[in-house]
């Protein structure tokens, strides 16, 4: 009974793809570009202030989250 039922799914499946209108296709409007061959190099002199973050002790939370110790891994008492 499943497989009837399956293969009637199925058959149907395929009765609709088939029954889709098929659009025409679409025309797309394309852009002409030029090459460009001239190049502007600029320096930018502002002064920007850039953080960077160092984690000196032992006990910083990245560190801890980094060096994660899963229950497998540790010793067990006999």
């Amino acid at each position: 009974m499943k497989t009837i039922i399956t293969i009637i799914f199925i058959i149907f499946l395929g009765f609709t793809a088939q029954a889709q209108n098929v659009t025409t296709d679409v025309k797309v409007e394309t852009i002409e570009m030029t090459v460009v061959t001239e190049t502007s190099y600029e320096l930018n002199l502002d002064a920007k202030t850039e953080v960077a973050r160092l984690y000196k002790s032992k006990n910083s939370k990245i560190k801890k989250e980094l060096n994660f110790i899963t229950k497998a891994s540790k010793a067990k008492m006999a």
